[in-house]
This record gives structure tokens, C-alpha cells and sequence, in this order.
């Protein structure tokens, strides 16, 4: 009997249609605890939920992990919904997911609790950062909702205690998928005027859904980057956001905020009034002390007699003139014997003397060489002569002359009978020339050779 064996992708795609046949596999709510969660760069998030008895490879691509408000992490309990399925490349079956929600805790709350975390680890939230608002600012600038009843009463608070100041309102959606670009927008733009003072962003009450934009991370980071001081006004007193966190200033309402953002009008008129009144108490009381100094004054002994008083200047600088006279006429006359001190050193060093005194140095020295010199040439000519005559006395052609004679035989000279033999060449040198002869017969002093 043969059998059909089935190639490993046939087999995989025919259990997937078996998947895919499945409705009960379709649209499945599962609970579980997360695993191994791994966010990928492209955005798609790759996790294991398991229980005490199983786990289950599970997946939530892009377009469905970007929805979502919180960021799940290993050791969450969480809610799941999506697809069963196979995974053909590897054969085995996962969870396709289509929304995460934690379970037991609400997803916002969740959410808003890690990104409070992670902006509050990178010290978004620390005091020193807060930049400190004008006492007097001329323009500000208001972000929130062109309508309801948030932007009626910053307005209506600022014309109430400030109406100096101008107020500039950049319209923004505060609510809904499109109000945090919206209000960062509304931020960069007020940032990029350059001349405004400070800056309340903020909305009215409503439920944590309502509020969410302000707990958005772009809308956080933007605050954080502003140049202008921000204050934070969204919803009520009880009502709180990431937004609060990071701004320079909380405030509870909308009106709070504008309070804080500017002076009251009848509190700087107090303000006023109170140093207008310290002012002419200072003034009063300065005048009449200077009065009572003048007085005493003109009516001083000194004043009586001013010519007391400079008197004992008259007499010291007569006597500092005539200090000074004195020690200029010392200082003169030593000034004088110093000069004639170095014109008499210039002359003993002055050049036209010193060419003279090595003239006559040279000249000294010339004289004694020149003697020296025909000294030495006597003594060598005596010298010269004396060897010359020593050295015609030892001449050897000198002897010559005599009768001698030296006898050469190729060369060497012949000093014995015994160095010639019968039919040698030599040549015997006189003191007049030369005689090359023959050797007859040599004859030594015992006879014949």
C-alpha cells in the first residue's frame, strides 16, 4: 500500500484553513499574564500570556499597538482580545491581538501612572527647572478652547485685575484624538512670538477621558521646552494631570490661574498708596533733620571762625614749600657732582684716547717682534751654517775628491773581494762621473780568489 506524504507547507496551510474554518477561534476575549514583552521598532509588540498551566505566543502589530494608552510590561494580568490563528513560517498557532487592557486597573490610570514615572526619573518634575513668573507681565498668552467657559474667565479675571496687560488667545482643541498636537502647536507658536511674558494652558472640569490630552506625553515635553513660564489650569481643584507636573505653576481652575498670573489692580493701588505715604513720611522727616543739622551748623564755633580751620594747612604747606625747595637744591647739587663723576670716567674711556694708548701698544709690540724676529733669523742662520759645514765634512763625495772611489755591482754596493767574481759587471763612481768595467780577477789579502 503507498501512501501520500504531504510536504510541511501543505500541511501547515491546511491546518490554518482548519483556524480560519473555526468562528469559535474568532474575536476571542483571553486573560492572562504577560511575558518576554518585546516592543519592535516598527511598533509592533511581541509577547507570551501564560497562566500556572500554559502559555500562548501572541502578537499586536502596529496599527493596533499604537491605540494603545500604556505600555505593557512583563508581569502585567491584562485583558486581551483578537484572533487565533497559525503562524505558517514557524507552525505553530498564536494569539493575533487586537486591544490589551490591564486587568483590575483602569488603562488611563495606568498609563498616566508610567509616563508620571518615566518624565519624573528624567527630572521633568524637579523644582529647579521651574522657571519663575513675571511680577509684571505685559503680554500673556492663553491656550484652551476658543469656547466654553474656561477662556470666559481667565478673560474676564485679567481685565478684573490687570487691564494693562495684553492678552493674546491661541485657539486649540482640548479634547478628543487631535487636542495634544493641537496644544503643542498652540505652545510653539506662542514660543516662537518671542514677547510674551507668560503663559496659561488649560481647559475646564470634565472626566479623566475628557482631561487625557494633558496627560499626553508630546503635550508634557512641549511644556517642558517652553521658554515662556507656563501655568497649568485644567479642570477642577480635585482634578489632576501630567501637565500640572511639569508646568512651572499649578493652579486649581482656569480663574486661579489668571489670578496667579498677574497682580490685582487693587492691591498695587494699595501697594502704591502705602509707599506713596512712606515716601512723604521719609521726605518730611529728611527735611526737617537737614534743618536741624543746618542750624547747628551756621551756629558752630567753626563756622564763627572758618580761618581756625585752615590755618594749620597754611602753615604746613609753607613749611612742605620750603622742605621742598631745599631737598630740590640737595638733589640738584648732587645731580651736578654725579655728571661730573661720568664726564670724567667718558674721558678716560673716550674713544680717541684708547685709539692712541693701543697705537702706541702696537707700535711697542711691533718694535719688539721686529727684533725678535732678526734675533731668531741670526741664531738659525748661525745655526744653518754651522750643519751645512757638518754636513760637507761628513759628504762621502767629498772624500771623493781625494782619490776615493765607491764600487756598484746591479746595484749594490761592493764592500769585499768576496762580493765580485771573475766576469761580473760593476761600476765604480768617482767624484767626476762614472766607469762601468769587467772583473779580471779579484784578490783578497791571502791571495788569488
Amino acid at each position: 500500500m503507498s501512501h501520500t506524504y504531504l510536504t510541511v507547507k501543505a500541511l501547515t496551510k491546511y491546518i490554518k484553513r482548519k483556524f480560519d474554518a473555526d468562528t469559535h477561534l474568532r474575536d476571542v476575549y483571553v486573560k492572562g499574564e504577560l511575558s518576554n514583552v518585546k516592543v519592535h521598532s516598527s511598533g509592533h509588540i511581541y509577547f507570551t500570556l501564560k497562566d500556572e498551566s500554559a502559555r500562548l505566543t501572541s502578537v499586536m502589530f502596529a496599527m493596533n499597538a499604537r491605540g494603545l494608552k500604556f505600555v505593557p510590561e512583563s508581569g502585567m494580568n491584562v485583558l486581551v482580545r483578537g484572533d487565533i490563528n497559525v503562524f505558517e513560517a514557524a507552525g505553530q498557532y498564536q494569539l493575533y491581538a487586537s486591544s490589551i487592557q490591564p486587568d483590575g486597573i483602569g488603562e488611563l490610570f495606568l498609563a498616566f501612572e508610567q509616563l508620571k514615572k518615566k518624565l519624573e526619573q528624567e527630572g521633568l518634575f524637579h523644582p529647579s527647572r521651574k522657571k519663575q513668573l513675571p511680577a509684571f507681565p505685559k503680554k500673556i498668552g492663553v491656550v484652551t478652547s476658543k469656547t466654553g467657559a474656561a477662556i470666559r474667565d481667565i478673560l474676564t479675571t485679567l481685565e478684573r485685575r490687570y487691564p494693562i496687560c495684553e492678552v493674546l488667545v491661541f485657539p486649540s482643541i482640548v479634547q478628543g484624538p487631535q487636542a495634544a498636537p493641537s496644544i503643542v502647536k498652540s505652545i510653539r507658536e506662542a514660543n516662537a512670538l518671542g514677547d510674551i511674558d507668560v503663559m496659561i494652558v488649560g481647559r475646564g472640569g470634565g472626566s479623566i477621558e475628557d482631561l487625557w490630552a494633558f496627560n499626553e506625553e508630546i503635550v508634557a515635553r512641549a511644556i517642558a521646552e517652553s521658554k515662556i513660564p507656563i501655568i497649568s489650569a485644567v479642570g477642577h481643584e480635585t482634578d489632576t494631570t501630567i501637565a500640572d507636573f511639569v508646568s512651572d505653576l499649578r493652579a486649581p481652575t482656569p480663574t486661579a490661574a489668571a489670578e496667579m498670573a498677574v497682580p490685582s489692580k487693587e492691591n498695587l493701588m494699595k501697594n502704591i498708596l502705602s509707599y506713596q505715604s512712606a515716601s512723604l513720611h521719609f521726605v518730611t522727616k529728611r527735611l526737617a533733620d537737614e534743618k536741624n543739622r543746618y542750624r547747628r551748623a551756621i551756629t558752630s564755633p567753626v563756622m564763627a571762625t572758618p580761618e581756625k580751620l585752615y590755618r594749620p594747612f597754611i602753615e604746613r604747606y609753607i613749611r612742605a614749600e620750603q622742605q621742598l625747595h631745599k631737598e630740590v637744591k640737595r638733589i640738584s647739587q648732587e645731580k651736578n657732582r654725579n655728571f661730573f663723576q661720568l664726564e670724567n670716567r667718558f674721558k678716560q674711556l673716550s674713544p680717541q684716547k684708547l685709539i692712541t694708548i693701543q697705537s702706541k701698544t702696537l707700535q711697542t709690540s711691533t718694535n719688539q717682534l721686529t727684533q725678535a724676529m732678526i734675533a731668531s733669523f741670526e741664531k738659525n742662520r748661525q745655526q744653518f751654517t754651522g750643519s751645512l759645514r757638518t754636513l760637507q765634512a761628513l759628504n762621502p763625495l767629498k772624500i771623493m775628491d781625494r782619490g776615493y772611489s765607491i764600487t756598484y755591482k746591479e746595484g749594490i754596493l761592493v764592500k769585499s773581494v768576496e762580493d765580485v767574481q771573475q766576469g761580473d759587471s760593476i761600476f765604480v763612481t768617482l767624484s767626476d762621473g762614472q766607469i762601468e768595467a769587467t772583473v779580471q780577477q779579484a784578490v783578497s789579502k791571502e791571495g788569488v780568489k
